[in-house]
């Protein structure tokens, strides 16, 4: 079973950079906006929903490890920081921004899927019930970013026909 922990405790690493890398994100993306109150204000509550899994995580790894990856959350915050100022250059930023969250929300639903899997091969039951809670509330905002795309696509073209500020 080392080989199996191992890899899961190497996933959880994963899984808190991929998290501070959203943190970093979604900060920047909500700054961004001015004109989709709506997306705005999901950002702001998946962004608080991510900073508590974060801590879940952190929490989780002290119990094997006694720690994340200092590397690796650098790497990931600086790799968000990149697509914040990226996003900033764009005449489309909210669209992008939007198309970028929703395939994060994806990579991030694997990665849970996988450490679920993982989870309960070890019979860390106790871990695999944190890591379900934390699925599910990347499932709501990968359906709620799917079920307002299009508005959010009409809106941007609306007001950009009309020059009214759409990329914000």
């Amino acid at each position: 079973m080392t080989h199996a922990r191992d890899n899961f405790i190497a996933w959880l690493r994963n899984a808190h950079s991929m998290e501070e890398q959203a943190i970093t994100m979604m900060t920047a993306q909500a700054r961004r906006i001015e004109n989709y109150p709506d997306l705005k204000e999901r950002i702001l509550l998946h962004l608080e929903e991510t900073r508590a899994q974060s801590e879940t995580l952190t929490r989780l790894l002290a119990q094997f490890t006694g720690g994340t990856s200092t590397f690796k959350d650098m790497a990931a915050k600086l790799a968000g920081t990149a697509q914040g100022v990226s996003g900033m250059l764009t005449s489309d930023a909210v669209i992008k921004g939007t198309i970028g969250s929703y395939a994060f929300e994806h990579m991030e639903i694997a990665t849970y899927t996988v450490l679920i899997a993982a989870a309960d091969e070890l019979g860390e039951e106790e871990i695999k019930a944190s890591l379900e809670a934390i699925l599910a509330e990347e499932v709501a905002m990968a359906e709620w970013l799917e079920k307002h795309l299009d508005d959010i696509t009409r809106i941007f073209l609306m007001r950009d026909e009309r020059d009214l500020l759409a990329k914000r």
